[in-house]
C-alpha cells in the first residue's frame, strides 16, 4: 500500500492525499510537479527512477488507511531547488 507522503521531498510543499501535482518513483519518493519539471527533470534524485503521477486514495479508504504524516526531505535536492529560485 502506498504511504501517500505528505510533502515534496525537494521544496517541502504540502501534498495532501488528493494532490493532483504529486509525483512518485517506484520507491514512493514524493515530489511536486514543479520540482519534478524544473529541478529534477522527471528523475528521482534518490534512485534515478521516473517520476509519475501518484494515484489518489478514495476518501473512504483514507479513513481506514490514512496517509503518512512522516515528512522526508532530500538535502541535495532542497539545496538545488534553492539555487534555482
Amino acid at each position: 500500500m502506498l504511504e501517500l507522503r505528505p510533502g515534496c521531498e525537494c521544496c517541502d510543499k504540502d501534498l495532501p492525499p488528493d494532490a493532483k501535482d504529486a509525483l512518485i518513483c517506484s520507491f514512493e519518493c514524493t515530489f511536486c510537479k514543479d520540482c519534478s519539471d524544473n529541478v529534477l527533470m522527471g528523475k528521482c534524485p534518490n534512485c534515478g527512477g521516473e517520476l509519475l503521477a501518484r494515484p489518489a486514495r478514495p476518501k473512504e479508504m483514507l479513513e481506514k488507511f490514512p496517509a503518512s504524516t512522516n515528512r522526508i526531505l532530500n538535502a541535495t535536492c532542497r539545496d538545488q531547488h534553492a539555487s534555482e529560485i
